[in-house]
């Protein structure tokens, strides 16, 4: 395995800004591009290096294939269909089951034996089928899970209370989608619970659900305004990449697999965790409310009811 060697499997708009991202920051030794379109991976391939002369450092980008799997560090999976009018998440979970069913047969054909991350939706299914037909370790199969929705969570929650974004300590919960949630009980801006801070300062509560409701239309916002999103996962994903390679120990709200914690099994779901270097070192269990631990419940009930309908059957 090469220390900071990244394979980046996708190179639409999600992965070339992970990239672009990697790219100004620094701290990846080779990073490698793969896709099915050869000739825009060439050109990607291109375009980045010719930025390399005003990179923080040296870094070796080049269009590649499977068989550059063999001793990465990690892979990031960006491939996949966008959602298109009138088609149905369930027809969506379909269609991208097969191609990461694909793209994970031919990572592990090369020997790979790394950490595995997929930002390629829906996530939390996708992080599943990954882990189910790469037969890795759970704990090195990891999800984007909730890591956009807790930077959007947190910048408005920001800008509403006027602070900085690094000072505010909030995560969101379950699926990436309609169905997340905020478990409010555990949000702190600093060391003091945003419950208390509201009340303190006589602020309505019904704010934090319009800045939750913020966060889950967002993305709808940002697509009927300029057809995708990508700068802010990309930027997500950089992060996660960086926790792995400088083996943090820092906590992310990922889609990772739960084995009995918070009364769920078998399922892959956003949950904050520890990450470093061997991928999920362990899963922080909150302490829940009855309805806080509802949510969690129907989330976890609408990724396993599209499991059982679209993935089951194909993997």
């Amino acid at each position: 395995m090469k220390k900071g060697k990244i394979i980046l499997v996708g190179t639409g708009f999600v992965g070339m800004s992970m990239a672009y991202s990697m790219l100004n920051r620094g701290g990846i030794n080779e990073l490698i591009l793969i896709d099915v379109n050869k000739e825009k991976t060439v050109g990607e391939e291109m375009d980045l290096s010719h930025g390399l002369p005003y990179a923080p450092q040296k870094m070796t980008i080049k269009a590649g294939d499977y068989e550059d799997c063999k001793d990465a560090e990690i892979i990031v999976i960006t491939a996949g269909v966008a959602q298109k009018p009138g088609q149905t998440r369930l027809e969506l979970a379909e269609v991208n089951t097969k191609i990461m069913k694909e793209i994970t047969q031919n990572i592990m054909k090369s020997g790979f034996d790394g950490i595995i991350i997929v930002a390629s939706n829906p996530v939390d299914l996708m992080a599943h089928v990954v882990s189910k037909v790469s037969g890795l370790p759970k704990n090195r199969v990891i999800g984007s899970g909730t890591v956009l929705d807790t930077a959007r969570l947190r910048y408005l929650m920001a800008d509403y209370l006027k602070v900085s974004s690094k000072n505010i300590h909030a995560y969101i919960m379950g699926e990436h989608g309609d169905s997340s949630f905020v478990p409010w009980e555990h949000a702190y801006l600093g060391c003091k619970k945003i419950k208390d801070i509201m009340k303190d300062n006589n602020l309505p509560m019904d704010e934090l659900r319009k800045i939750h409701e913020g966060v889950v239309n967002s993305a709808y916002e940002i697509i009927e305004k300029k057809k995708a999103t990508y700068y802010g996962i990309g930027m997500a994903l950089n992060r996660l990449v960086r926790a792995i390679l400088d083996d943090e120990n820092s906590v992310l709200t990922v889609s990772t697999y739960l084995e009995n914690e918070y009364g769920q099994n078998d399922i892959y779901i956003g949950v904050p965790a520890i990450i470093n270097s061997n991928g999920v070192r362990e899963i922080v269990e909150l302490d829940l409310n009855d309805e806080e631990q509802e949510k969690l419940n129907h989330s976890c009930g609408l990724i396993r009811e599209m499991r059982e309908q679209s993935i089951d059957k194909i993997i």
